[in-house]
């Protein structure tokens, strides 16, 4: 199970991380936090070195009720950073989260290896064009409604398999368009209860059924610290928790703000499948 990423075959049978880094003013626990060259750097490396696969840039804040922010001012942000890294770097595999087609590609010029897209396609149909002429891995993932208002759209019938209908439809489209690599996020909190999030993390084995692998993005969210009654700040401990039930359930890559602690988490999982039976 593989994905091509300029050249370099990067194996997901095995799990892997993605170390997130926001550029944005506004996202739910780093929001702010890198805005300047030097700390942007500084947290890049710490990722890199602690283990990180990927680093998924954003420019654009997706938690729930964030800001809405137009083209130029998300290039405006983001294509500065990429071409840092690039230059810093030159070895990292860069991701960049953005469900627009003109920014996917002029990031993709400027270095990027992968498109993270949260709306698998729906907020601008032209990103699949986009993904198919750079045949770069694409990250496809769930959800209803945009940042703004998906909070009001949580109403399923079932879950797991309008999610999984989602997925079977939203592929055969991406493959038709000849994109070859493929990566599914069910979308953790996105358009989804606390209550429905759980669920799909109990489940999301049956996301295998897929043939695809699955990407799973629950770092400090608040279907953890709102269920623990704390703050994102304080919640590492049950983000990592939920790490290993993902990998348990057939994670294949984690998305993170902590790299070092789900490198450790994997670790264990890794160590614990290789136990005899008694």
């Amino acid at each position: 199970m593989t994905i091509n990423c300029k050249g370099t075959l990067i194996d997901l049978s095995a799990a892997k991380v993605m170390g997130i880094l926001n550029i944005t003013p506004d996202s739910f626990y780093d929001g702010g936090k890198y805005k300047d060259p030097r700390s942007i750097l500084n947290q890049t490396e710490k990722m890199l070195t602690e283990g990180a696969t990927f680093i998924d840039v954003g420019a654009y804040s997706s938690r729930p009720g964030a800001d809405h922010i137009g083209e130029d001012e998300e290039l405006l942000r983001i294509l500065p950073i990429l071409q840092l890294l690039s230059t810093k770097f030159p070895e990292a595999i860069l991701s960049v989260d953005t469900f627009r087609s003109r920014v996917a590609k002029e990031c993709l010029e400027s270095g990027a290896a992968l498109i993270n897209d949260i709306s698998g396609g729906f907020l601008d149909p032209k990103i699949l064009d986009v993904i198919a002429d750079f045949q770069v891995p694409y990250i496809l993932m769930h959800m209803k409604g945009t940042p703004q208002n998906m909070k009001e759209k949580t109403d399923y019938k079932d879950i797991l398999k309008e999610v999984i209908h989602y997925f079977a439809e939203r592929v055969s489209l991406a493959r038709e368009k000849k994109i070859n690599d493929i990566v599914i996020d069910p979308g953790f909190g996105f358009s989804k209860t606390a209550q429905q999030s759980f669920t799909l993390l109990r489940h999301l084995d049956l996301l295998k059924a897929l043939e695809l692998p699955v990407l799973v993005g629950v770092s400090r969210k608040s279907m953890i610290y709102r269920t623990l009654k704390t703050t994102p700040q304080h919640a590492l401990n049950g983000t990592t928790a939920l790490h290993m039930v993902a990998l348990q359930n057939g994670a294949n890559v984690l998305r993170v703000h902590d790299v070092k602690e789900a490198i450790e988490c994997i670790r264990l999982h890794d160590k614990l499948q290789t136990v005899s039976p008694a």
